[in-house]
């Protein structure tokens, strides 16, 4: 039992081991799914972005996107976009460094 419950902890927190400090950013996908989340970055005074369907409080949020969180490809569709912004925000944040 105890390496089921290892291996259930490595598998959701192992990514925190390498974290230097608190992320600049958190993007929630599902607001109800992730409320300790949500309530967590409130906490810390972390920026949210969140995607928020009609079920979701879009002023929890500091930027709230309209989608549809239920469905793969719109999800996937929004990832994909803020990724790319993300990096090339980044990139040109080092060449200008």
């Amino acid at each position: 039992m105890f390496k089921r419950q290892l291996s259930h902890l490595e598998t959701y927190l192992g990514g925190i081991k390498y974290m230097i400090g608190l992320p600049d950013i958190v993007i929630i996908v599902d607001q109800q799914e992730e409320y300790t989340a949500l309530q967590e970055c409130i906490t810390l005074g972390i920026q949210m972005t969140c995607l928020s369907d009609t079920n979701c409080d879009p002023d929890l949020a500091d930027i709230s996107i309209p989608a549809n969180d239920d469905v793969m490809a719109s999800i996937r569709l929004i990832l994909n976009k803020l990724v790319f912004a993300i990096c090339e925000g980044g990139s040109s944040y080092i060449r200008n460094f």
